[in-house]
């Protein structure tokens, strides 16, 4: 692509990231039933939201340039999340995406979030049918979000209960609650606190556990994304909360363009990607630092990704055990390894964002990654593909792999701490 054209399409992006982070208050979806909002194109990125800065253990004061831990999520601005609801409190129009969602998963409208809304993922699928039916919101044209449009929605101020066993008043979730009706696990139903799951259409082109056709879904309890078993597994059908959305068909779609000099710039996100990774695993403090350093195409503002950012670039239509390749298109160079198996594998990459949890000890202790080859568990007494090529997890920041023979959490997640790095700048 010539570079005038190449700058005439960033142009045409900022200003279509302009419109998303609009200040204007008017509430786009009030009105008559079913005014559209203003359209926004492309997948113009929300920020985490994450305020804080870590290091291996918990929050510390702002690093500066040249200290440990300094490029983290906290230290760079994106576009600010930006809500409007609907005057009728059905809807949600996102003004930085140009989505517009429902409000709440309440999918008996009973008034309640429980276990009684939890759909099956066939259930799922047929759902926004009977929205549109509806004329829900005053719109019939809802549908199930892809995973990169659910993961849209995430918010990193939350705090992962995982292992809580107290109230739920205080917890914090991975979800913008001024904006979204939420609610954890129902613990009255024998489910756990973490038990909030939400649907995506986006099926795994592989398989995990022992076979099983899966769908990755966001748990904005957790937060993680993780791939689902869609049919019966261990004696029960996997449920989900659903919201269904609407508007910029876009969303979710890369617009990559090779630039010929070791830099991959997605035109729909307006980033530009560092084409190879940093050869080799790295704990967070390191691959923070490798990103800072690095100097590549006359570049010099070079910096690790944040969650959304990294996400963003993940090929949901590839996985080791499908394509043989990473899930991530093949513009992209990906380093091999060798997986705990010992067969041929591809790594997690880190990003910028800490994964913070409820323990007093080591609060920030863990950071966000992105499974870009089979998220591995140690599960029926071996390893294997418990959450997709996709998922996205987290590692504790630094510590000894050695420690960790048969993973951690209830599906056994391999723990490796040192993962790879592959650096992003804005291309504008």
């Amino acid at each position: 692509m010539k570079t005038l054209e190449l700058r005439s399409l960033l142009l045409a992006l900022a200003l279509a990231v302009s419109v998303g982070c609009s200040d204007d208050s008017t509430n786009p979806a009030s009105g008559d039933p079913g005014e559209d909002p203003p359209e926004v194109a492309g997948m113009p990125l929300v920020d985490t939201g994450q305020e804080l800065c870590y290091d291996d253990q918990g929050s510390i004061p702002v690093p500066s340039a040249g200290q440990a831990f300094y490029g983290q999520d906290s230290q760079y601005d994106g576009n600010p999340p930006s809500y409007s609801p609907s005057d009728d409190g059905l809807t949600v129009y996102d003004r930085v995406t140009g989505l517009t969602w429902q409000r709440s998963p309440d999918t008996n409208g009973d008034g309640e979030i429980d276990a009684g809304d939890k759909l099956t993922w066939d259930e799922a699928r047929v759902y926004p049918a009977t929205l549109n039916e509806q004329g829900f919101g005053g719109f019939t044209d809802w549908r199930l979000p892809t995973i990169k449009e659910l993961y849209s929605l995430i918010d990193f101020r939350g705090v992962d209960p995982s292992g809580y066993n107290g109230g739920t008043e205080n917890l914090v979730p991975f979800l913008d609650t001024d904006a979204f009706e939420f609610a954890y696990g129902d613990e009255e139903a024998g489910e756990r606190i973490i038990d909030s799951q939400w649907a995506s259409r986006t099926l795994y082109v592989g398989t995990v556990f022992d076979g099983q056709a899966a769908a990755f879904g966001v748990n904005f309890a957790d937060g993680r994304i993780k791939g689902y078993p869609v049919s019966a597994h261990g004696g029960r059908e996997k449920t989900f909360f659903v919201v269904c959305t609407r508007g910029n068909p876009e969303y979710g779609i890369n617009q990559f363009v090779d630039n010929g000099d070791g830099t991959i710039t997605d035109l729909a996100t307006g980033l530009m990607w560092q084409q190879a990774d940093s050869g080799e695993g790295l704990t967070w403090e390191e691959a923070l630092a490798y990103c800072e350093d690095l100097q590549l195409a006359g570049h010099s503002d070079w910096r690790l990704p944040n969650a959304k950012e990294l996400q963003s670039i993940v090929d949901y239509e590839r996985s080791p055990s499908t394509t043989a390749s990473a899930a991530i298109d093949p513009l992209f160079d990906c380093t091999a390894i060798l997986d705990e198996t010992g067969e041929t594998n591809y790594p997690f990459y880190w990003t910028g964002t800490t994964h913070a949890n409820l323990s007093a000890q080591a609060a920030g202790a863990n950071a966000v990654y992105v499974a870009f080859g089979d998220a591995l568990g140690y599960m029926f007494g071996g390893w294997t593909d418990v959450h997709g090529a996709g998922a996205q997890r987290s590692d504790p920041k630094s510590g000894d792999p050695a420690d960790w023979p048969t993973g951690h959490g209830p599906q056994g997640d391999c723990i490796r701490i040192y993962n790879h790095a592959r650096a992003v700048r804005s291309a504008q």
